[in-house]
């Protein structure tokens, strides 16, 4: 094959602003409006944090950096399109653009380190049926299908949360538990054999073994408001759970997230920080990946270890 190798870098998608909000939780919700009341609450959870919508810029320039750092030692090698789940520029819009560029040979990333099948596995489905859909165009299509215990991920995240810790005074530093969160899921996937909860503590045991930490903790955070059970324990009761253990502080590293957005912004730096100052103990996070140049040269390596694994002759 000929021609610059595509990679589909997918995210999951943000509203744009205020105005929409509904359209965004719409889509979310399978195309079911949400009631006034869930609404409202989305709307005041975005004001809370002064009506920001950085993921689609952030995404950019994760994506934009991505393909600087795949073809600084090939030019002209890669092309990366973007493509978000729940917003604009869509995972099909991403997949026309390859085809317009006659891309024969791509690689599907999504911008999440841990697999599941109803979250990374929904991406690629669209990524696959927006191929299928497109008559007369067959390229080579590709996933990684998770990255998270990739070492050059494992070391960026030891790094941020080497940099948390160190925000702390001394005598908390000696009594901080370090808590490694990621988005909840259905419970249910749990019982169907997914992986992604042990993908979560195998994420966090490699961060631990690289710091010398003698305990890390697992949580979850951001439960989709569903009847149905989700993933725990929450991240807010294992704060709880800290502070009456004698923890005096708690170091929390959204490892399943890679981006500043309302998870991080609100979901942490306002909920989960009063529920450590409702349990009288110290809140610390951890940096978010963002564009950082360690963290866009892991994506590379990782998209070059696929590749090479895949055809040895493009390692």
């Amino acid at each position: 094959m000929t021609g610059p190798i595509g990679v589909l870098a997918m995210a999951y998608g943000t509203a744009s602003g205020p105005e929409d909000i509904e359209r965004y939780y719409t889509d979310i919700r399978g195309g079911r409006t949400p009631s006034p009341e869930l609404l409202a609450e989305l709307a005041r959870r975005y004001a809370a944090i002064g009506n920001g919508f950085p993921l689609l810029e952030i995404t950019k320039r994760q994506a934009a950096r991505l393909e600087r750092e795949l073809n600084a030692g090939r030019p002209g090698g890669f092309r990366v399109y973007l493509g978000m789940k729940h917003s604009a520029p869509s995972i099909a819009q991403g997949v026309a653009l390859m085809r317009a560029d006659g891309i024969e040979r791509a690689v599907g990333l999504v911008l999440a380190p841990h697999y599941s099948r109803l979250s990374v596995g929904g991406y690629i489905e669209r990524a696959e049926a927006a191929v299928a859909e497109a008559e007369g165009w067959a390229p080579s299509l590709t996933f990684v299908r998770n990255w998270h215990d990739h070492p050059l991920f494992i070391e960026a995240l030891a790094a941020r949360v080497r940099d948390a810790l160190e925000r702390l005074d001394p005598p908390e530093r000696e009594r901080a538990a370090v808590v490694f969160s990621a988005h909840s899921l259905p419970a249910r996937i749990a019982d169907e054999g997914d992986p992604y909860p042990d993908q979560l503590r195998e994420t966090a045991d490699l961060v631990g073994a690289s710091l010398g930490l003698d305990e890390t903790i697992t949580a979850w955070q951001s439960a989709g408001r569903t009847p149905e059970l989700w993933l725990g324990p929450d991240l807010a009761d294992v704060i709880s759970d800290m502070a009456a253990a004698g923890r005096s502080a708690v170091v929390v590293c959204a490892c399943g997230f890679v981006a500043d957005h309302l998870e991080i912004l609100y979901d942490l730096d306002i909920e989960a920080a009063k529920a450590a100052r409702d349990s009288g103990i110290r809140f610390v996070r951890t940096e978010s990946m963002n564009d950082d140049p360690a963290f866009i040269v892991a994506l590379a390596v990782v998209v070059r270890e696929h590749l090479a694994a895949e055809i040895p002759t493009l390692g």
